[in-house]
């Protein structure tokens, strides 16, 4: 079965940084793509990046281009959202989960869906 438990989430000032934790339970294999979404109040849930198995390729929102990097390491099943330049939009809680590199959708398999982290971007 697939579990994630993201970490990480904190109060943070605009223009601050944050890196969030995706770990994967053991049973994860990990040819799956990884991808962090996030919901805001009153919000969908929006995919914003995505990385496939190999780590070689990724994907972003137009909202994070350029600001967040995600990466993975499979040493350790765990995937990584570095987010940079942090706006107060940028306020939600984040999850992650599988993912599809092209559309930044959840896997239409995937509802596994973990209790999330939150980020709150405020001064």
């Amino acid at each position: 079965q697939l579990q994630f438990v993201e970490s990480g989430g904190d109060l943070v000032q605009p223009g601050g940084s944050l890196r969030l934790s995706c770990a994967a339970s053991k049973f994860t294999p990990a040819i799956y793509t990884i991808g962090w979404f996030r919901q805001a109040p009153g919000k969908e849930r929006e995919g914003i990046s995505c990385i496939n198995d190999s780590g070689r390729r990724t994907n972003y929102a137009d909202s994070v281009k350029g600001r967040f990097t995600t990466s993975r390491d499979h040493a350790k099943n765990t995937a990584y959202l570095q987010m940079n330049s942090l706006k107060a939009e940028d306020t939600a809680v984040y999850y992650c989960g599988v993912c599809v590199l092209t559309t930044l959708t959840a896997a239409r398999a995937f509802d596994s869906w973990g209790q999330g982290t939150q980020v709150t971007v405020s001064s």
